[in-house]
């Protein structure tokens, strides 16, 4: 009797689980568990499925792999598409998307060098914007000074030897706050002071 309710109740935990299983959303482990059925070229097929679905997964990949003369560069446009755009054209501004294509690229390798270029390309695009056009967003100057200090750590974090010409270009855009307004420069400058990186030249 005892052996027989001990079943029962083994019987129903796996149905619990497979009910679970079937109504919650697939996660990774659900994904590396069906990965265990394909063989060499249904690995390199969906890979290949994969690569041809979006540029993003293109961008990935090529990051990964180390591939093409500049890593960089579809990452870089997705920056200025977004936070640099032809509002001519009707074109919208996302601060998010273009903060993606940071988090896309850390995904794909994340270089600390990397991280520097795309963190201070974005600043750069964004001041071009801004001298632009007339803005009035006060989350895109948040995000743009948030940005900044963010630039400063990546910088800090390279060798000293490799340190010169970010921190030149960091330089030059806390020059140009004053210009845009909104008390910009007045932050540039703070942020600037106490990461210190011109002392340690």
């Amino acid at each position: 009797m005892y052996l027989e309710r001990a079943e029962a109740e083994t019987i129903i935990e796996r149905f619990v689980a497979v009910v679970r299983s079937k109504n919650a959303s697939p996660t990774w482990s659900d994904v590396r568990t069906a990965l265990l059925d394909f063989d060499r070229a249904g690995l390199r097929g969906l890979v290949q499925d994969l690569y041809t679905a979006s540029k993003d997964n293109q961008a990935f990949l090529h990051a990964r792999l180390g591939l093409g003369h500049d890593q960089l560069q579809p990452f870089k446009a997705c920056i200025s598409n977004w936070i640099c755009p032809d509002v001519m054209n009707n074109q919208p501004i996302s601060v998010s998307k273009a903060k993606k294509a940071i988090a896309d690229y850390k995904k794909a390798i994340g270089r600390p060098e990397g991280m520097a270029e795309l963190s201070i390309f974005y600043c750069e695009e964004a001041f071009g914007f801004l001298e632009s056009c007339s803005m009035e967003d006060e989350s895109y100057f948040a995000a743009l000074i948030r940005m900044y200090g963010r630039s400063l750590e990546f910088v800090s974090s390279l060798p000293p030897a490799e340190r010169a010409t970010y921190i030149e270009r960091l330089d030059k855009l806390r020059s140009r706050g004053r210009r845009i307004g909104w008390g910009v420069e007045e932050e540039l400058n703070s942020l600037w002071y106490a990461a210190a990186l011109d002392q340690g030249e």
